[in-house]
């Protein structure tokens, strides 16, 4: 079938090189090179942009051997028949030994006639099956009349586009090989209308490459790292060998006091370097992180504009890039690779109590998804301590609540307490008793050592931020990467530098010209208010839902109250309760959804100008917009529920006859307890199983359904496929931003409200055990390879975290002083309890009304003339007093109490964090040790190395020809510069 559509379509390109150092080769197929020779000329000035201490001698320097500068003919790569000779399934070019460095894709059109003819002859074919099974999207319109004039000027228009395209891509191709990067088109796949550009880089571009992207890379030289003396780090090794059967088997084991000096890359102390085996000393991420540099920085260029990569992406030059995995994970033929490894001691839920291999991972995906899933390990350690603090707090709470004196006032029937009743004219009045078991409840999660549970959550934040940066130093330290930063390099966006040329295209022409064009704040103001208003749209369409919701509690409570069904009117409290969580909980994860999509749109509209400055600016006002959208119910729970009430007999109404809602007697921690338990296990089972399991195999599922193979015949097919087609059908990678994002919102779950719902960090840490494991799964096997960026921190997400944190000890003291009946209870023992027990606390709480004062229409229907005075919750005069229903004087002595508990609170904890984070240095005494160490060693390495080859030059009277010296004079000067 591949080589009918050579014949028929002339879509089938393949190059090849016999020698790993031989020039690059152009794609074309046999019998066409006359046509490419007259065809359009390709532009060769202004291709990319200049590259600092380029040398136009590639392999000069490199390869120790003469260049071979002809290429292998086409024809021996294919047999008689015209088939080829080997078609390699790994991650390799056509002859077996280019390794496939990167790919880009493309969609192919081919003429009406042909597409006729060749779905013709592949109508009932083999491979016409498979396509329409394997395409994630058609690619084709369905053939039309030819005679229809209007299909024919749609035909027109499309080739006219696809020869634009491919025009583009001719030209970047050119710009590619010009760099020195290696070709190999293929576009006679098995996945219809796609075309596959795969890119090898030689070993002289590599060497190139990492030198100007300043590669550390390990030398020859190695030295004894020596162990931290202190208690703490005893204390660190004497944990790492208890729980050495925990690590995962990753391969040989290196010891751990040994380590290789690093050295940024250099052609001119390669002698440094280990390249015994240069196939293996840059490893597949480097290679491919080097092949998407060169990408980043080559131009596509026009008069007046030039499109990189991303642009090309954008435009639909190309439909996809990406680096390719290693290898398959399944099949006894599978050949070993990191790939197979990360599945088999990362991936798989059997070996979820084990830790991660951080060092595979960072191997494999880079650096910044290494440090991601770091910390996503140290939190979900530290989640231990905070998870057992907290079941012994809610067990506290369970054991004392028999001994709660509160809890069983309102038990005990003999007080016969009348209460007031919860709504106008269809609620009756009822007995405090009917409370019994929220009140109970309510003991479980506010007791005293709820208190100290809050200023443990203050503490255990701030050793986790302490924590994470002394991990984050270790690894950056293990992964060379302390002095990385300094000259880092941002790249343009592709969005910004087309605004810029169309910027320059409407200035007038009398502007000088060598004044560098760039976007001022003015161009950027119409999105900039854009922002801002569509962000308070959105706000407030948040708080107009929330309080949709607290309409509904309202109206579906008074429904209850009429039914004449008795078990709906026994639970009317707790169906309430329940139904509106749930409600909230979907609200939450729609409007997650819509707000992520919104955010990107506003980031683009402002442009910023680098790939940074993006990610930082979506990341800030996804926070802002899924914060306050997963967090204003639980505020309002928290602190204005039962406070905008007002009392009977002149109660708050709103939208008409609404009157607002009150707390139950025990107060409204227990409200919030369930609306914090059902949000977080809702969007912890919903959003993970339902959003990153279920859908992606919904999906599998209706693709299954819709092929006409079997699954033993689509399984035989996946095994012919070619790794890059393989790594084609998986997702794309999209960041690991929503991974940091679902992860804040659970800290904040954990950390803010702590005070309310002490199981939270036990929900959280079982969460993110599954977590773990199904995003390794995720990586490993659903989603494509991602580019292994290179990055010393997890950036704007410390910020947001430490943030969090210390809001949350804000929030906690509020809700203990003003959501528990903490202080009111610490008040009444000390200040009115006659015997300094908590007797009498519950009749203390309770004020009177007289149901004579009932306004026209809002007292229960029929009345009961038995009654003559209610009771509520709060602290007024009673009705026979001079100032009648006024707030009376322990209202304000208890809210005196309240603030200056928040004010006591919120220092002492403060104070208490601070001195924690300066007890504890940023960075462990050895790893400071060890830097200063390793720079010495580095520089004295070096000097010795240099004048070895000074003695050897001056000896010998010449320079060798692979020493990369010229002449004496062309030694480095050294300077005071970081790692050397």
């Amino acid at each position: 079938m591949e080589q009918q559509d050579e014949q028929v379509g002339g879509l089938s390109h393949h190059g090849s090189s016999q020698d790993l150092g031989s020039p690059p080769i152009s794609s074309f197929e046999p019998g066409e090179s006359s046509q490419q020779e007259d065809g359009t000329v390709m532009r060769r000035s202004e291709s990319y942009l200049p590259v600092p201490g380029e040398d136009k001698n590639l392999d000069g320097d490199f390869n120790g051997k003469t260049r071979n500068d002809e290429s292998m003919p086409m024809k021996t790569l294919y047999a008689s028949d015209g088939s080829l000779l080997h078609l390699p399934l790994g991650p390799y070019f056509s002859d077996g030994q280019r390794r496939v460095d990167y790919v880009l894709t493309y969609g192919i059109q081919k003429p009406s006639a042909i597409r006729r003819q060749s779905s013709k002859l592949s109508d009932n074919g083999y491979f016409h099956r498979l396509w329409r099974s394997l395409s994630s999207r058609s690619s084709r319109a369905p053939l039309q009349l030819k005679e229809d004039p209007e299909v024919a000027a749609t035909e027109q228009q499309a080739n006219y586009h696809e020869d634009d395209k491919r025009f583009k891509r001719e030209e970047f191709e050119q710009n590619l090989q010009e760099m020195g990067l290696e070709l190999e088109k293929d576009e006679g796949g098995k996945i219809a209308g796609i075309g596959f550009l795969k890119i090898h880089a030689p070993w002289a571009v590599l060497c190139r490459e990492a030198e100007i992207m300043k590669l550390k890379m390990p030398t020859k030289q190695v030295y004894e790292v020596k162990q931290g003396s202190n208690l703490v780090e005893k204390i660190r090794l004497f944990i790492h060998k208890v729980t050495d059967p925990l690590h995962p088997k990753v391969g040989p084991k290196r010891p751990e006091d040994v380590k290789s000096l690093s050295l940024p890359f250099s052609k001119e102390k390669q002698h440094l370097f280990d390249l015994s085996d240069r196939d293996k000393f840059f490893d597949s991420k480097t290679r491919s992180s080097i092949v998407y540099e060169v990408l980043k920085r080559i131009r596509w260029t026009r008069p007046n504009y030039s499109l990189g990569i991303t642009s090309l992406l954008a435009n639909g030059v190309y439909t996809s890039a990406y680096p390719l995995h290693d290898g398959d994970i399944d099949g006894v033929t599978a050949e070993p690779n990191d790939r197979k490894l990360l599945f088999e001691e990362w991936a798989s839920y059997s070996v979820f109590y084990k830790y991660q291999p951080i060092g595979l991972i960072r191997k494999y995906f880079g650096e910044k998804v290494g440090l991601y899933f770091a910390w996503l390990g140290v939190y979900t350690q530290m989640l231990i301590p905070a998870a057992i603090v907290g079941v012994i707090v809610f067990l506290y709470g369970c054991a004392t609540v028999d001994d709660n004196i509160p809890s069983m006032e309102i038990c005990d029937p003999r007080n016969n307490i009348t209460m007031c009743p919860l709504c106008d004219s269809v609620c009756s009045y009822w007995k405090l008793e009917t409370a019994c078991g929220t009140a109970r409840a309510s003991h479980l999660f506010d007791n005293p050592a709820t208190v100290f549970f809050s200023i443990f959550m203050a503490l255990w934040a701030v050793l986790f931020m302490e924590h994470w940066k002394r991990r984050q130093m270790r690894l950056n330290y293990v992964w060379d990467l302390t002095d990385y930063g300094m000259e880092e390099e941002d790249h343009n966006r592709a969005e910004y530098e087309l605004r810029v040329a169309e910027k320059t295209m409407r200035q007038d022409q009398g502007a000088a010209k060598d004044e560098k064009v760039k976007l001022t704040c003015t161009d950027r103001m119409p999105a900039y208010l854009t922002t801002v208003v569509m962000m308070s749209f959105m706000i407030f369409i948040t708080f107009v839902i929330a309080f949709g919701v607290i309409l509904y509690r309202i109206s579906i409570k008074t429904a209850l109250h009429l039914s004449t069904y008795p078990a709906a009117r026994s639970n009317i409290r707790a169906t309430v309760k329940t139904t509106a969580a749930i409600i909230n909980v979907i609200v939450i994860i729609i409007l997650d959804e819509i707000y992520a999509s919104i955010a990107r749109w506003l980031t683009t509209l402002e442009v910023p100008k680098t790939d940074k400055s993006f990610e930082e600016r979506l990341i800030f006002k996804t926070f802002i917009l899924k914060f306050v959208n997963a967090f204003t119910p639980i505020v309002y729970l928290a602190f204005f529920r039962g406070r905008l009430v007002g009392r009977p007999g002149k109660y708050l109404y709103v939208v008409g006859s609404y009157r607002m809602e009150e707390c139950a007697h025990a107060g409204c921690l227990m409200e919030l307890c369930i609306q914090l338990c059902i949000t977080m296990l809702g969007k912890q089972l919903i959003q993970n199983n339902l959003f990153e399991i279920g859908i992606p195999k919904l999906k599998k599922l209706l693709r299954k359904r819709k092929s006409e193979l079997t699954s033993k015949q689509e399984e035989e097919l996946h095994k012919t496929l070619k790794r890059y087609e393989k790594d084609h059908v998986l997702g794309p990678f999209v960041g690991i931003n929503p991974e940091y994002m679902e992860m804040i919102i659970q800290f904040g779950m954990v950390t803010l409200f702590v005070a309310s719902f002490p199981l939270a960090p036990l929900f959280a840490l079982l969460n993110n055990i599954i977590e773990i494991r199904l995003d390794a799964k995720k990586f490993v096997l659903e989603l494509r390879r991602p580019i292994a960026s290179k990055v010393k921190d997890i950036g704007i997400w410390y910020n947001l975290l430490r943030g969090l944190s210390k809001v949350a000890v804000i929030v906690n003291a509020f809700v203990i002083a003003f959501t528990s009946d903490f202080v009111p209870r610490l008040v009444y023992q000390y200040t009115y309890s006659p015997d300094g027990t908590m007797h009498g606390f519950v009749n203390h709480t309770l004020s009177y009304f007289n149901v004579s004062d009932f306004q026209n229409g809002t007292e229960p229907n029929p009345p009961n003339f038995n009654v003559k005075v209610c009771r509520y919750k709060d602290y007024r005069e009673p009705p026979w007093s001079n100032t009648s229903y006024e707030l009376s004087k322990e209202f304000w002595a208890i809210l005196a109490v309240r603030l200056a508990f928040v004010i006591v609170f919120q220092n002492v904890v403060m104070l208490m964090s601070d001195f924690v984070d300066w007890l504890i240095p940023d960075i462990p005494k050895d790893i400071s040790f060890q830097i200063h160490k390793e720079k010495l060693l580095m520089l004295d390495h070096f000097m010795k190395e240099e004048g070895r080859r000074r003695d050897n030059h001056n000896h010998d009277g010449y320079t060798s020809p692979s020493s990369g010296i010229a002449s004496p004079h062309s030694r480095p000067t050294f300077h005071t510069r970081a790692g050397w």
